[in-house]
């Protein structure tokens, strides 16, 4: 049997495992491992297991995993993204439709804490949905918000995934985290303007809330003003060549427990809770980026990523019809598999197509990080719809992924727009210092 057929087989198994709901990360390591024994033998792949393993634990890059997502546990445990949200609701939430647009900005601001889509819209689920629902808004609004919303959680920096991305590709974090920043941006005022036309449309969607005056304002945004000075400094140390990604979470994590100290917030239980949720959630990232560095010798040595970059070069398409083609793949695969497996399966693949076409690293990682938001609230898996679901339990799942679709056009109209023009994900990662 040739080495292509056994990727194909192996290929085959990996996506039958993740129909049954086998872990990603113990699916890839069956059959990276397995497919290595069978190409390489036995004591190749003991060897790499070993080696992959200790290599990665040991990465200095991969502190800025638990940091940042220890920095977004602790600004859940002391209270800090509630007063990103009532900032947020004091300013705009007497508009019609400004609690869901508030939603979103609690969202955008939580996102540049966390990191994390379903921390996200778990989080702004709890604190938004009563508030909502309180005020008579259509819970295909308001559940399809924070679905929508929590999705920013992987494109504004710091994101999990942009970290998974650039280690997978040898791709600077930095500059990924920079080139985030203005499509984040963008997708987030693409989100407030949809709310908007929604309660245009159909004004029962979405009442006016009540009035704040001055004062009211003016209290709100200095509560939420240490934590949005955190962020300011944790993205623009990066950006101002202050800090590597991995000081910036460090000095992130240390300014937020130093906040909640002083506020009186931040007790050992808190503390231990954001520690252990942050622990969770970092192995999880471990176990699936080790898997992926099985997954990715047993592709090479199938010579699958190099039949498919010659099927795509032989179409004699332009480059950017090719690049087309790989996020409409992204697109479908979306509907069906979790966002990280997705990333770690297909990058082998698709980042040699990218390079042979001259499609800058740096722009593509930001339209497939896009891409993945998309499949967050992308029907049968739909990951933050399903969260949502177990915050909203008594909202039909069917009327929830009603009211995501007019945020999902808004994402697919902002993935043309990042597409057609490049420079608004590139000016910031090019301007960087440093």
């Amino acid at each position: 049997m040739s080495s292509f057929a056994v990727g194909l087989i192996g290929m085959g198994v990996l996506f039958a495992l993740l129909v049954f709901r086998v872990p990603v990360a113990f699916s890839m390591f069956a059959v990276g491992f397995a497919g290595i024994a069978i190409l390489n033998g036995p004591n190749a792949a003991m060897s790499l297991l070993a080696s992959e393993s200790f290599t990665l634990a040991s990465s200095a890059e991969l502190v800025v995993v638990p940091l940042f997502i220890l920095m977004g546990n602790l600004a859940t445990e002391t209270g800090m993204s509630r007063r990103l949200y009532d900032a947020a609701y004091a300013v705009i939430g007497s508009i019609r439709g400004g609690l869901a647009s508030a939603t979103v900005i609690g969202c955008g601001g939580f996102a540049a804490l966390s990191g994390s889509s379903v921390a996200s819209a778990l989080t702004m689920g709890r604190v938004s949905l009563a508030e909502m629902d309180r005020f008579d808004y259509d819970s295909r609004l308001s559940t399809g918000v924070v679905a929508a919303g929590g999705t920013l959680g992987i494109l504004i920096p710091p994101s999990t995934g942009f970290v998974i991305y650039a280690i997978l590709t040898q791709e600077s974090i930095g500059r990924l985290f920079l080139a985030g920043v203005l499509p984040g941006l963008l997708l987030l005022t693409m989100f407030v303007l949809t709310v908007s036309l929604l309660c245009r449309i159909n004004p029962r969607l979405g009442p006016a809330g009540p009035r704040t005056t001055l004062a009211e304002k003016a209290r709100a945004m200095t509560g939420a003003t240490p934590i949005l000075l955190v962020i300011v400094l944790t993205i623009g140390g990066i950006y101002g060549g202050l800090f590597s990604p991995v000081e910036a979470a460090a000095v992130g994590a240390g300014l937020v427990i130093l906040i909640g100290i002083l506020m009186g917030r931040l007790t050992l239980r808190a503390f231990w809770n954001a520690a252990k949720s942050s622990v969770i959630t970092t192995a999880t990232v471990m176990l699936i980026l080790i898997a992926a560095h099985m997954m990715n010798p047993f592709l090479a040595l199938s010579h699958i990523p190099q039949a498919f970059g010659e099927f795509l070069a032989g179409l004699a398409l332009p480059p950017l019809a090719i690049l087309a083609l790989i996020l409409a793949a992204y697109l479908v695969l979306g509907c069906f598999l979790e966002g990280f497996a997705m990333l770690v399966l297909s990058l082998p693949i698709f980042i040699p197509v990218i390079t042979q076409l001259g499609i800058d690293p740096i722009w593509f990682g930001v339209l497939v990080v896009l891409t993945l938001e998309m499949g967050l609230i992308s029907p049968p898996v739909g990951v933050n719809v399903f969260i949502v679901k177990s915050v909203a339990p008594g909202v039909p799942l069917g009327r929830i992924f009603a009211g995501v679709m007019p945020f999902w056009l808004a994402m697919l109209v902002t993935l043309v727009i990042l597409v057609l023009f490049p420079d608004i994900t590139l000016l910031l990662p090019n301007t960087m210092i440093g």
